[in-house]
C-alpha cells in the first residue's frame, strides 16, 4: 500500500504538468504538446498559419503587448475531409499564463500543409493605458498653470508647501 502512495505521488505532478502551456515546450516538450508564443513590448508578435498548398494565410493575429497566443493542433473534426481536415483549438492570456481551457476553434488544413510564420512588428510598442488608473502629477494636465511652459502667476497661498 505504502508503494503505490509514493508511485503516485510521483506520477500525479507529472500528470498535472503534462496539460501545461509554456513558450519552451514545458516540462516534457513535444511537438503535439501545443504551441504558445508571448508578445512584449519590445517584441510585439504577429503570427499566421500558413496553407502550404496555397500560401494563404487561414489564420493571423497581432499579438498586443503582454498577451500569449496559445494554441494546438487536432487531428479529425474539420468540415472537410481533403481541404480542412483538422481543427485548431486557441485562446489568448496573458504572459506567462501556463494552464487554461483553449476554447476557440476553426478548422484548418491537414499537418503536412500548415506552417507558422513569427513576425516581430517594429517595437517598441506599449500597451493602451487602462483609463480605470488615475494619472500621475507629473502628467500635464495636472500641472498649475504657473508649470506650463507658458508660465502664469504664482498662487500666493498662505500655507507653506508642506504644511497642512
Amino acid at each position: 500500500m505504502r508503494q503505490g502512495r509514493s508511485l503516485l505521488s510521483l506520477v500525479l505532478p507529472l500528470a498535472l504538468l503534462a496539460g501545461c502551456y509554456a513558450p519552451d515546450g514545458g516540462f516534457m516538450p513535444g511537438s503535439g504538446r501545443g504551441y504558445t508564443y508571448c508578445s512584449t513590448s519590445m517584441q510585439p508578435l504577429t503570427i499566421s498559419i500558413v496553407d502550404t498548398r496555397t500560401q494563404d494565410a487561414f489564420f493571423v493575429m497581432e499579438l498586443p503587448p503582454g498577451k500569449q497566443l496559445t494554441f494546438n493542433f487536432l487531428q479529425g473534426g474539420g468540415d472537410d475531409p481533403v481541404y480542412t481536415p483538422d481543427r485548431m483549438i486557441y485562446a489568448v492570456w496573458d504572459n506567462g499564463t501556463v494552464g487554461g481551457h483553449l476554447d476557440n476553434q476553426l478548422t484548418c488544413p491537414p499537418a503536412s500543409c500548415r506552417r507558422i510564420d513569427v513576425e516581430i512588428r517594429e517595437a517598441p510598442v506599449w500597451p493602451e493605458p487602462d483609463p480605470a488608473v488615475r494619472l500621475r502629477t507629473d502628467q500635464e494636465a495636472d500641472r498649475p498653470g504657473n508649470a506650463s511652459p507658458k508660465g502664469g502667476p504664482i498662487p500666493n497661498n498662505s500655507k507653506k508647501q508642506y504644511d497642512h
